[in-house]
């Protein structure tokens, strides 16, 4: 199961974050600090898996994660989750996000916020994998344009 997904830029700064457990707000921001700390000292020759994560609340936590320009996505998983499944599904994300942005960067992240969730909740509920078919996923989010168009032009 998926615990939570995080995009951060090389700052630190938190650009989207996601948790799919109850946590509370004080030890969410705990959590994104030690993340970035973690991911950001690792070599880019490093593997993309951190296994045995101990300072994420209950056992048998790992963070999988892509560094792409200056934006990291990180999952944060169980172990029923592959982690290649996973680089994958990261993979599809920045591909739809490229697809409907054009060439994303930070700032359609900061800009559009709302549609960076709706693409992840396409693809991602409530840490269940629920679709990783970009074409389905631009499909949907085309639908979401017309609906709201339709709406705004009443």
């Amino acid at each position: 199961m998926i615990k939570g997904m995080f995009i951060i830029n090389n700052h630190g700064k938190p650009r989207m974050v996601k948790f799919y457990e109850q946590i509370a707000f004080a030890m969410q921001q705990t959590l994104v600090n030690e993340i970035f700390r973690r991911i950001s000292k690792r070599s880019d020759d490093i593997c993309n898996f951190i296994d045995n994560v101990d300072f994420w609340p209950g056992k048998d936590t790992k963070l999988i994660y892509r560094h792409y320009a200056t934006l990291f996505f990180i999952f944060v998983v169980d172990s029923s989750e592959s982690e290649l499944g996973i680089l994958d599904l990261i993979q599809v994300f920045v591909e739809t996000l490229d697809r409907c942005f054009e060439n994303v960067c930070e700032l359609d992240l900061v800009f559009h916020s709302d549609q960076v969730h709706y693409i992840l909740d396409e693809i991602v509920m409530g840490g269940l994998v629920l679709e990783t078919n970009k074409e389905e996923i631009l499909r949907s989010l085309d639908g979401l344009s017309k609906v709201t168009k339709g709406i705004k032009g009443r």
